[in-house]
C-alpha cells in the first residue's frame, strides 16, 4: 500500500478565451518557452500524469509536454470551475495537483514541499490551498479526487465559482514562501511587470 502523496495526477487549465491580453496566455513565452510548456514540464516533474483541459488541444499540439494527456473541454465558456471538473472525471489517483497555464512565477520546489504535506491533511478537508486577502486561490492548489460529487452537485445548481464552492467545505491552507508564484496574467500590463 502506497501512501497518498506517492502518486499524483496533474490538471492544466488552458481554456481561458484571453480576451484581456488579446492573445493566447498558454503561448506567451518565458525565457523563450510557452507558458503552457513551462507548466506542464514542472506539473510533469510531481505527478505522474498531466490532463490538459482545453478546447483547442490543436493550438498546443506543437508543444514538448511529457506524459500529458489532452481534455477536449467544451468550447461554450463556462469557466475554470466546469473545466476542473472535466478533468477531474479523468482522475485516478487521491489527490491531483490543479494548475492554471498562466503561471510564469511557478516553482517546482514550493509545489514539492506543499506534496510531502498531503499526508498530514485533515481527513475532511476537500482541498488544499494558499489562502490570501481576497480569498483561497483555486489554480495552484490540491484537491481530493473524492470532492467530484460535490463539485458536480454545485456545478448543476448553477454555481461557477470556486470561491463560493470552497466556502462549503474545509480547506487546508498551505502556506507560501514565494508570493510571487501565485502571479497570473491577465492583461498586457501585467505580463509587462512580470517580464
Amino acid at each position: 500500500m502506497t501512501n497518498n502523496s506517492a502518486l499524483l495526477s496533474a490538471i492544466v487549465l488552458a481554456g481561458g478565451k484571453s480576451s484581456r491580453m488579446g492573445q493566447d496566455k498558454a503561448l506567451l513565452t518565458v525565457a523563450g518557452v510557452p507558458l503552457l510548456q513551462r507548466v506542464c514540464h514542472i506539473a510533469a516533474a510531481c505527478a505522474e500524469t498531466v490532463y490538459v483541459v482545453t478546447p483547442w488541444p490543436e493550438r498546443y499540439q506543437h508543444l514538448t509536454l511529457p506524459r500529458c494527456e489532452f481534455i477536449l473541454e467544451a468550447p461554450v465558456n463556462h469557466g475554470p470551475l466546469v473545466g476542473f471538473a472535466q478533468g477531474l472525471a479523468k482522475v485516478q489517483t487521491d489527490w491531483v495537483l490543479l494548475l492554471a497555464c498562466d503561471l510564469p512565477k511557478l516553482q517546482l520546489e514550493v509545489l514539492q514541499g506543499w506534496k510531502a504535506e498531503l499526508d498530514n491533511m485533515g481527513e475532511d478537508a476537500i482541498a488544499a490551498l494558499a489562502h490570501h486577502t481576497k480569498g483561497w486561490e483555486p489554480l495552484c492548489g490540491f484537491y481530493r479526487r473524492r470532492c467530484l460529487p460535490q463539485l458536480l452537485d454545485f456545478i448543476n445548481q448553477g454555481g461557477r465559482s470556486f470561491q463560493q464552492w470552497l466556502q462549503q467545505h474545509p480547506v487546508q491552507v498551505l502556506s507560501v514562501p514565494a508570493t510571487d508564484m501565485l502571479l497570473n496574467c491577465n492583461t498586457p500590463e501585467d505580463w509587462a511587470l512580470i517580464q
